[in-house]
């Protein structure tokens, strides 16, 4: 009987893994390229040819070492906004070579294609991910900061599961994802900037004549 961890991947796989790596770079990038590459060096999936590079040790030890410091200063609130705004010229083009990286033996038009839609997935959830905290942090409180990071450690570790196990699901439920980006930016960057309106009115209002 043949394992099926060690078959290759089809279109709909590769499309998938391209995909949902894009999508997972926007918010939990170390967190993918460390997964990812762990679970290729153990054994468990055959990552396509362009991929393999994740597997060398030197590249595990450096992502598992980004994923720590992520790990803990996305969850204090400010500097994960920080965080979010240095990652902004990360984020996007680690989406978009690792989905190219995905189809590196199907010929640059694909490859072309694929770092077309990674980056432009992984713009969408970057944007999506960094307004949401900025909402959060107008909040004093950490604990709302603490939950939300935890979830998307959470959505991050489910969907890179996902790309492997059920790549037509995956597909599916990136569609959706993709409406619900579509929809929810102009409402999260209308907030922000309501917030932004606000903490200077103060300052406008104190520089006024009595």
């Amino acid at each position: 009987m043949m394992d099926l961890a060690h078959l290759p991947l089809d279109f709909a796989g590769l499309l998938a893994l391209a995909a949902g790596l894009g999508w997972a770079s926007g918010f939990r990038l170390y967190t993918s390229l460390f997964v990812v590459g762990l679970a290729g060096n153990l054994g468990w999936i055959v990552l396509p040819e362009g991929l393999r590079l994740l597997e060398h040790p030197w590249v595990l030890g450096a992502a598992g070492l980004m994923l720590v410091v992520e790990f803990f200063a996305d969850k204090i609130p400010l500097l994960d906004s920080v965080w979010d705004t240095v990652h902004t010229f990360i984020r996007i083009p680690a989406g978009a070579a690792l989905a190219a990286m995905v189809f590196g033996g199907q010929g640059v038009e694909w490859q072309t294609a694929m770092a077309l839609l990674g980056g432009t997935l992984a713009a969408g959830t970057h944007f999506t991910k960094a307004g949401t905290r900025a909402m959060i942090n107008a909040s004093p409180e950490p604990f709302t900061n603490i939950a939300a990071s935890s979830g998307e450690d959470l959505v991050a570790l489910t969907g890179l599961w996902l790309m492997f196990a059920h790549p037509w699901l995956t597909l599916a439920l990136l569609l959706i994802q993709i409406a619900l980006i579509v929809w929810l930016l102009p409402k999260l960057w209308r907030g922000i900037a309501g917030v932004i309106r606000g903490l200077s009115l103060p300052r406008t209002a104190s520089k006024l004549p009595g």
